[in-house]
């Protein structure tokens, strides 16, 4: 099983954006992390998009080219680019270019965004939402697949012959699909035979074994061989040396940025009684000892009817550097060994 961690780029601060010291602090800060993550084995970083004051993700595959400069083995991959609003060629442009400066380390993961702040930005209607995502992703699969490309849509300029370069050192560039609980969203990655990405950030994480049945049901049907069809999970998580610390340090910041986002989209507060929920058994937060931790690991692979990487999101809940460092350390040191 893979093992990584997700960022948003966060700056820390909830409330107004980062003057220009803070900002390259907060950014020198996460490319750290990337390389430390690299050299206690970790196999994956993923870098967010969002396009608002708290996060400082909004170009990431330059923060991800930047993180290539400095590693050597580690993967590096959007989580999530959002597709919908982006132009596929460049989008494919840009992380060609990656997986140049990286020789040949570079991955996507591609969603329609459940963040949807970039569709008027980049004047896009929010009600072509999924007709968006359906033309773009089919359009950046054929530009991935040939180099030569002819092609006509409804959002974009068509393509006549039109060479497409840089091209990247890898033969395809894995593209695997963000999902968050939508059944046509798991169809669609499997009768397209994409590695599935699902983000479980809340709840018990068994619900979701009948829409990754329909995914592999879908792949199958398409004629795709079972070991076409993985299946990641990007989880809320953090790890600490004792269950008190791991707690102690990520609640409070966890409830002020989740209770903020939550006014935003209609959610309720948090409280400490749904958070003990979501760090039990069953629940999607994966929050504990490095123990605890891999061993609910094991047990959503099973209930999920098996994952090949999971990804851990900890910079949201306002944990300092040094304390992301050790959870990657842990991670790496002690939660991959015992999956592994």
């Amino acid at each position: 099983m893979e093992i990584g961690i997700d960022s948003f780029a966060a700056t820390g601060n909830l409330e107004s954006a980062l003057d220009a010291q803070g900002n390259m602090r907060a950014m020198e800060d996460l490319l750290a992390r990337i390389e430390f993550a690299d050299q206690v084995g970790l196999d994956v970083f993923g870098i967010g998009e969002h396009h608002r004051k708290e996060f400082l993700d909004s170009a990431t595959a330059v923060i991800l080219a930047a993180a290539a400069a400095r590693t050597k083995r580690i993967r590096l991959t959007s989580a999530v680019s959002v597709l919908s609003a982006a132009d596929p060629v460049r989008l494919f442009q840009n992380f060609a270019t990656l997986d140049i400066i990286s020789k040949g380390r570079a991955e996507m993961v591609v969603g329609r965004g459940s963040s949807v702040e970039a569709f008027p930005l980049f004047g896009f209607n929010l009600q072509e939402y999924d007709p968006l995502f359906e033309e773009k992703i089919n359009l950046l699969l054929k530009i991935r697949d040939n180099v030569v490309v002819n092609w006509s849509g409804r959002f974009r300029a068509p393509l006549s012959n039109q060479a497409i370069y840089p091209r990247p050192v890898q033969e395809k560039i894995p593209v695997w699909l963000g999902v968050g609980g939508t059944p046509a969203s798991f169809v669609r990655a499997g009768s397209m035979g994409l590695p599935l990405m699902v983000a479980i950030i809340g709840g018990d994480t068994e619900r979701f074994r009948p829409l990754v049945d329909l995914y592999r049901r879908a792949g199958r049907d398409a004629g795709f061989a079972p070991e076409d069809l993985r299946v990641g999970l990007h989880s809320l998580g953090y790890v600490g040396e004792t269950p008190e610390n791991a707690v102690e340090d990520y609640y409070p910041g966890y409830a002020a940025t989740f209770t903020k986002f939550g006014r935003e989209r209609g959610w309720p507060p948090v409280t400490r009684a749904g958070f003990d929920a979501q760090i039990g058994p069953k629940g999607a937060l994966l929050i504990g000892t490095p123990e605890v931790v891999a061993e609910k690991i094991l047990r959503h692979s099973e209930a999920l009817g098996g994952i090949s990487r999971v990804t851990f999101q900890m910079d949201n809940a306002g944990l300092s550097h040094e304390q992301l460092l050790k959870s990657i350390e842990l991670i790496g040191q002690k939660v991959k060994p015992l999956l592994n």
